[in-house]
């Protein structure tokens, strides 16, 4: 082993550590380990940020533009109501909905297909009455799978048809995914379909379930008035007298440090703690609790809608009381749905992460500005944004731009570069605006992977890797290698992103092909395939961290959900990719 050898393998180790301690931002992590590559000597100067202009990365800020037009156009607003009257079983309305997300994730990213689907299921659960944990989960499931159909549905699939078009000198075209990708996917929304309303029945038919199902946990502040029945409780009878988790008493505006059975609770103090939203409401009602954020407005003009906090939100990592888009605007933030059990302070020192939902108060105008600015997505909306469109020409104009690159007319780049020309020229989008509002930690964190992906080939760990295992498993077998390579990358999945998962296993692939000198695309197509069938845990995709947040569900509800479908995706994708690619 070298000496470039030995440190590129403590740096991947290293960065794969702290990418799943998730302590510090992913870019910064991917930053530093490119800088240390350098130091290091694993790459010359002018590869160092060769990433930035890869055409993988300028295809991802595409793709990522025109999602942006494509959310705003709300023409899948006019699924709701039709599905909600057509009086469907829970297993065909989930199944309907999730094909329909899986449909759009073949042709954008898996977030932005699950942002433009998520307010639509949660209208029609609301609509039909069936629990939205039979939709969310699924939802996110669906548009993962829908991203392994095409060249374009997810990063790593550009990232290994770049691999291969640098072995080889051609690339995978955009739809020589879908020979696996489709047959796993369509398998794999009917099982989740089938599986969801089984796994998370409506409240009334799970009396007798040891683990009921759980309402939303909403941390706010509250006043406590003179007639409340809380006045002369002490903090230590909450949770069994009014369902309450106390956090703090405040009293004077100063904490009251004492033992929870000594803290007695007076009149006109605040009262920081956490519920179910149902008994908030109900304790609001009986004038229990008053709420001490006010928007400003009259009572009349404004409503509640709870929005989610995105991976592109601006507020990830703000405190709430530095939300100057909401105060700018008199939206007040009413409550919080942390992701986090941790709460330290009082109610506006709390720091929001991706997947919180903020419960905000105000004008429907007024907030649906707001959360345009940061990046947000309203769960219940407001009344549609002037700005909104329920225009097809957008979606027109992307599918010629696929229609393009479908023929091989155009390459991807190409063919997405004219999309976002053509849409800037009928003024659909903004480019200096929408620039800004681009979720610019993923793309750094990809073009910064990229040259130490590079390094795992030109230093030939790949090939010592590849080696090493050949040592101990015959992975000059087709069946055992293709097997090796996806159930590695569907190990590592689940702990840090899939492109990056894509760029470290790709090297590794291609010498498993040319050790038992099989089609490099066989290899390339099962990293690519493992690493967007994540659906075991709540943090290894963004989708399923917002999945958890707005559908309440528990980290077991993964392993009970995914479980079945990673072992199905597993074996029909390795039997795919060994029939067809081999």
């Amino acid at each position: 082993m070298t000496f470039a050898q030995a440190s590129l393998l403590v740096l991947l180790i290293a960065m794969l550590g702290i990418f799943l301690l998730d302590r510090v931002r992913m870019e910064i992590v991917a930053i530093a380990g490119l800088l240390a590559g350098y130091a290091l000597g694993l790459y010359p100067v002018d590869e160092v940020f060769a990433g930035f202009s890869n055409p993988v990365v300028i295809t991802v800020i595409e793709i990522l533009l025109v999602v942006q037009v494509l959310a705003k156009t709300r023409l899948l607003d006019q699924l709701s109501s039709r599905l909600a009257g057509a009086r469907l079983s829970n297993t065909a309305v989930v199944a309907f909905l999730s094909g329909v997300t899986g449909f759009i994730s073949i042709f954008i990213n898996n977030i932005g297909a699950f942002s433009i689907a998520l307010p639509v299921t949660l209208r029609v659960s609301d609509l039909t009455r069936f629990p939205k944990r039979q939709f969310v989960m699924p939802l996110s499931f669906a548009a993962l799978l829908g991203g392994t159909v095409s060249l374009i549905g997810t990063p790593a699939n550009l990232l290994v048809s770049n691999a291969l078009a640098k072995h080889t000198g051609s690339g995978f075209r955009l739809f020589d995914f879908a020979y696996v990708g489709l047959p796993v996917a369509i398998a794999g929304i009917i099982l989740t379909a089938w599986l969801a309303p089984r796994l998370f029945p409506a409240a009334e038919e799970t009396v007798d379930d040891p683990l009921p199902v759980p309402r939303r946990r909403v941390l706010a502040e509250w006043h406590i008035p003179a007639t409340s029945p809380l006045v002369g409780a002490n903090l230590s009878d909450l949770p069994d007298r009014f369902q309450l988790q106390p956090h703090a008493l405040i009293r004077d505006d100063k904490f009251v440090f004492a033992a929870r059975k000594a803290s007695v609770i007076a009149e006109r103090d605040t009262l920081l703690a956490e519920a179910d939203d149902i008994v908030f409401d109900e304790l609001s009602a009986a004038n229990a609790l008053r709420t001490l954020r006010s928007s400003g407005w009259p009572e009349a003009d404004t409503t509640r809608v709870e929005a989610v906090v995105m991976p592109e939100s601006t507020l990830v990592g703000s405190r709430l009381h530095s939300l100057e888009v909401f105060t700018s605007r008199k939206v007040a933030v009413v409550g919080l749905a942390k992701r986090s059990p941790r709460v330290e302070g009082r109610f506006h020192d709390q720091q929001l992460a991706i997947g919180d939902i903020l419960i905000l108060e105000g004008r429907p105008e007024a907030i649906t500005d707001a959360l345009d600015e940061c990046e947000c997505l309203a769960l219940a909306s407001p009344q549609p944004h002037a700005a909104a469109t329920g225009s097809w020409q957008p979606f027109a104009i992307f599918a010629a731009g696929i229609l393009a690159m479908a023929v091989g007319l155009l390459s991807p780049v190409i063919a997405l570069s004219c999309v976002v020309l053509v849409m800037a020229l009928c003024n659909y989008i903004n480019i200096r605006q929408a620039m800004a509002d681009l979720n610019w930690p993923i793309i750094i964190m990809l073009a910064a992977m990229i040259p130490i992906g590079s390094a795992v080939a030109t230093t030939g760990t790949g090939e010592m890797i590849a080696t090493a295992l050949s040592t101990i498993l015959p992975v000059s077998s087709p069946l055992v290698g293709l097997a090796v390579i996806l159930f590695l990358a569907m190990v590592l999945t689940p702990f840090v992103n899939n492109a990056t998962v894509a760029i470290i296993l790709s090297p590794i692939a291609l010498e498993f092909a040319t050790l038992g000198h099989h089609r490099p695309e066989a290899y390339l197509i099962a990293v690519a395939a493992g690493a967007s069938l994540d659906f075991l845990t709540p943090f290894g995709h963004h989708n399923n961290t917002l999945a958890m947040g707005v559908g309440d569900y528990r980290f077991a509800d993964f392993l009970r959900a995914g479980g079945p479908l990673t072992v199905l995706s597993y074996f029909s994708a390795l039997l795919l990719i060994y029939v067809v690619w081999l």
